[in-house]
């Protein structure tokens, strides 16, 4: 099973947004899938008990009390939606345990001081495993056109690891989260945009080490 941990310290990220819509992703490709959720609030496992039986199934693992980190083995992908403030012994075990990480990012100050830490912690562990394809960065919520994407791009050129993508502030994620669903249970032509800027966000998922 591949295993893909959605990871970032600071509350808001957009960590559920990435971790919904890739799972979503998976299943609409025919693949069995498990959605996992380490945080309390358990906000992505809320998000799949609105799923309907008439979309493309997604297993649930309720990972927030699972110290052993013990996922079902039983498919093929595994997303794990990380929580805020997660560090120490916790998060090492969980960067340990997966395949990828990917961070999402926000153009924020705040957000941008938050990762800092969080970004060389995790570097330490790329550094151990020297694979360069382990860890990736999502910029999420970026207007262009903006200062505080010019300064988030910047920001992230500080750290030897890709960005994969800038993915836009629109309505669509909360229009789809809200019935169980993600972009990739939408027709293309409502999301189009969207999805285009997600390719290169798959294309990463889906490539081997």
């Amino acid at each position: 099973m591949q295993s893909i941990l959605i990871a970032n310290p600071k509350g808001g990220s957009g960590k559920t947004t990435l971790s919904t819509n890739l799972a979503g992703y998976f299943a609409a490709q025919g693949e069995g899938v498990v959605l996992g959720d380490m945080d309390r609030q358990q906000s992505s496992l809320s998000w799949l008990r609105q799923r309907t039986r008439a979309l493309p199934p997604i297993a649930a693992w309720d990972a927030h009390e699972d110290d052993d980190f013990k996922p079902p083995r039983r498919l093929s992908r595994l997303v794990i939606d990380s929580p805020a403030g997660m560090h120490g012994k916790r998060l090492s075990l969980a960067v340990k345990q997966v395949d990828k990480v990917m961070i999402p990012v926000q153009p924020s100050v705040f957000d941008m001081w938050a990762t800092e830490e969080f970004l060389k912690t995790v570097l330490e562990e790329k550094a151990v495993r020297k694979r360069r394809t382990f860890i990736a960065i999502i910029g999420m919520r970026v207007d262009p056109r903006t200062r505080a994407a010019v300064l988030l791009e910047e920001f992230l050129a500080r750290f030897d690891l890709p960005v994969l993508t800038y993915l836009r502030d629109t309505q669509n994620y909360m229009n789809v989260a809200a019935q169980g669903e993600s972009l990739f249970d939408q027709p293309a032509w409502r999301v189009k945009k969207d999805r285009e800027q997600w390719r290169p966000l798959i294309e990463w998922a889906l490539a081997s080490d």
